[in-house]
C-alpha cells in the first residue's frame, strides 16, 4: 500500500503570468505558498486484473482506455500501469475552489504511481509530468504554477522563461516575517465553486491575439509579484495588504466573470472591517477569498465575513511539497 499527498496553494502575487500565451512572449513571475490542505492518493495492488478507482464516484474497468476520469486515465497511461491496481482519492477542500486542487491531485497521483512502480523521481519531474498531462494531453487552459508548488511546496518564487523553463527559488523571508505573514493572512470560503477553465480560456485567447489591454494587465500583475517579493524579503509584511488590493483591482479588469455583486459586497465589507486588501484565490469567480489583516482587526474581520455567510478556514504553510507518507 502506498499513500501519497500533495499540498494546495495560495498565490501572493503575479498569478496569471504562468500561462504559456503570456510567458512565451514576455516571461512570467509569481509567488505561491503551499498550504496544509492536501489531495491524498492511496494506491494498492488489486487481486484482480481490473482497475478500481474511488473518487466522488467509483469505477471498475478492465482497460485503461475505458476509464472516464480523465486525469486517472492519462496518468496511468503515462506511467505505463495497465492492470491490477486500486486507487482512492480524498481532498481537504472541494474541487473548483481556487486552490489548485486539480494539479495537487495530479502530482499526488503521479508520485503514488511512480512509487508503485519503484521509480525514483524528482520534484521537478513530477511537476513537469503533471504539466504535460493537464496542459499538453488534456488541453486545459491553465498555467504551470499549481503543479510546481504542489511538487515543491514552500513559499516559492517561480520564474517562467520564454522557452518554458521554470526557475524555482525559495522566498528569502525571515522567521519573524514568516510568522507575521502566516498569522495575518485569513482565508474565507465563499461557498461558490467555479471552473477556472472558463475564465482562464478568455485570458488565454486574448493573450494569443496580443490584446493590448490583457497584455498590459498581466504586465502590471507581474510587477506586483516582483514588488511583493521585494517587500516580503525586506520584512515589510504589512505592505502585502496594499499590494493585494491593487492586485485585485487590476485582476478584476481581466474578465467580467472575475467578480459579481456578492463578491464585491464581501470585499467592501472586509475592507471596512480591517482588511488591508485581498483577492479571490485562483482564476476568480468564486472559491476562497484571501485577506491580509493585522492582529488588532482579525476578530472584527472574521465576525463580519461570517455574517456574510463565508466560512473561515485556518491554514499553515507547507514546506515539504508532495510526499510519500506510507510505502509498504
Amino acid at each position: 500500500m502506498i499513500l501519497s499527498k500533495a499540498p494546495t496553494r495560495i498565490t501572493l502575487g503575479g498569478g496569471g503570468t504562468d500561462l504559456k500565451s503570456y510567458y512565451a512572449k514576455y516571461g512570467g513571475f509569481l509567488i505561491a505558498g503551499a498550504i496544509d490542505k492536501y489531495c491524498t492518493i492511496l494506491a494498492n495492488r488489486r487481486f484482480y486484473d481490473s482497475i478500481r478507482l474511488s473518487y466522488s464516484r467509483m469505477e471498475i474497468r478492465d482497460n485503461v482506455a475505458d476509464i472516464e476520469h480523465h486525469i486517472f486515465r492519462a496518468a496511468l497511461r503515462l506511467i505505463g500501469i495497465e492492470k491490477g491496481i486500486e486507487l482512492h482519492s480524498t481532498a481537504d477542500v472541494p474541487a473548483n475552489c481556487g486552490l489548485g486542487t486539480s494539479s495537487s491531485f495530479t502530482v499526488a497521483l503521479l508520485n503514488a504511481l511512480h512509487a508503485y512502480n519503484r521509480d525514483f523521481v524528482t520534484q521537478k519531474q513530477l511537476a513537469e509530468e503533471a504539466c504535460h498531462i493537464e496542459i499538453d494531453i488534456l488541453g486545459e487552459p491553465i498555467g504551470k504554477q499549481d503543479q510546481y508548488i504542489a511538487a515543491f511546496g514552500g513559499l516559492t518564487c517561480l520564474t517562467f522563461d520564454q522557452n518554458g523553463d521554470v526557475l524555482v527559488e525559495p522566498l528569502r523571508i525571515s522567521r519573524e516575517a514568516l510568522d507575521q505573514l502566516e498569522g495575518n493572512i485569513l482565508m474565507f470560503f465563499t461557498g461558490k465553486e467555479r471552473s477556472a477553465s472558463e475564465i482562464l480560456s478568455e485570458q488565454d485567447e486574448k493573450c494569443k491575439r496580443d490584446n493590448p489591454e490583457m497584455t498590459q494587465n498581466l504586465h502590471q500583475i507581474k510587477e506586483i509579484g516582483l514588488e511583493t517579493r521585494k517587500y516580503l524579503e525586506r520584512g515589510q509584511v504589512n505592505m502585502l495588504g496594499e499590494l493585494l488590493h491593487v492586485h485585485w483591482e487590476t485582476k478584476k479588469k481581466r474578465s467580467r466573470n472575475m467578480s459579481d455583486p456578492f463578491v464585491d459586497e464581501c470585499y467592501e465589507v472586509a475592507r471596512k472591517n480591517g482588511a488591508g486588501g485581498g483577492k479571490l484565490i485562483g482564476a476568480g469567480g468564486g472559491g476562497f477569498f484571501m485577506f491580509y489583516c493585522d492582529n488588532n482587526h482579525k476578530p472584527k474581520l472574521v465576525e463580519a465575513m461570517q455574517k456574510m455567510g463565508l466560512r473561515w478556514e485556518r491554514f499553515h504553510f507547507d514546506f515539504d511539497g508532495t510526499k510519500i507518507l506510507v510505502n509498504t
